[in-house]
């Protein structure tokens, strides 16, 4: 009998050496994270998986205000990164794709209510309009939450076409290029975030996103190895419905969820 319990505690030393080893590992795998939503409604959830309820999302907002993340706007964590300077614990971004009216009716308030900072990347050729299922901020909206202060709005291109695919290097351009030229002349503003469509990053694209004039862009589809601190290629963590447990959510902004899910993917 007490051989059978020495054998457990052996068992069971080995498993906890294992993880503290591993997350030794780990710790020096660290990526700020930088998360990522789409859809802020009700139907989005069940419909797509791209999308989380108003409820979660502000149950979300709210466990980072109570928890004390440090929230910066993305332009600020990029220019931290790109002068490789030391980051707080806790340091988190938050990023929506698309600009869909419910970024405006449901998410901006609770953005408002929490005095959260976020990005919203907007298509520009599809701004106002309805296509299918999905309805778009139109330029008023886009205007009134680009001078809260707490949104900075971002291009996401000028017609959502995956860049990686594009074999014409004009009409590459003009996706990078002339989405920045129409936000800024629109918003009288500077625009220096970029959003690959699709996630999706490779050199020419990269390039041009530099060549126009962004200070930084984000993209949640690389190769096996590409580097955290590429601030043309920032790193996203897409944030589902499932998020809405705060034990899950906890995990993917942690700052490890990144290196664990490069792990899990490899096999």
């Amino acid at each position: 009998m007490r051989k059978f319990i020495r054998l457990i505690f052996i068992a069971l030393g080995l498993v906890v050496l294992s993880f503290v080893v591993w997350l030794g590992y780990a710790s020096t795998h660290y990526t700020v994270p930088i998360i990522m939503y789409h859809y802020i409604n009700d139907e989005e959830p069940q419909r797509s998986g791209l999308g989380v309820s108003p409820k979660v999302f502000e149950r979300q907002m709210c466990f980072l205000r109570k928890h004390k993340y440090n929230i910066l706007p993305l332009e600020e964590l990029a220019d931290l990164i790109r002068q490789k300077k030391k980051i707080p614990p806790k340091t988190i971004a938050i990023t929506i794709d698309d600009g869909y009216y419910d970024n405006y009716v449901n998410a901006f308030p609770i953005l408002k209510k929490y005095s959260i900072p976020a990005t919203i990347f907007v298509v520009t050729g599809r701004i106002g309009k309805v296509l299918g299922n999905d309805q778009y901020m139109d330029w008023q909206q886009i205007k009134e939450i680009s001078e809260s202060g707490l949104v900075t709005i971002g291009s996401h291109s000028l017609t959502h076409s995956n860049l990686t695919e594009m074999r014409s290097d004009d009409g590459l351009m003009t996706e990078i290029f002339e989405s920045r030229r129409i936000l800024k002349e629109a918003l009288n503003k500077e625009v220096n975030l970029f959003s690959y469509p699709f996630g999706g990053v490779d050199p020419r694209a990269r390039a041009y996103v530099i060549e126009a004039g962004y200070k930084a862009a984000v993209g949640t589809n690389f190769p096996d190895g590409y580097p955290d601190d590429d601030i043309y290629a920032l790193k996203r963590i897409r944030i589902a419905e499932n998020a809405g447990n705060l034990f899950i959510f906890w995990v993917e902004t942690s700052g490890y969820y990144t290196f664990i899910k490069e792990q899990r993917d490899k096999y």
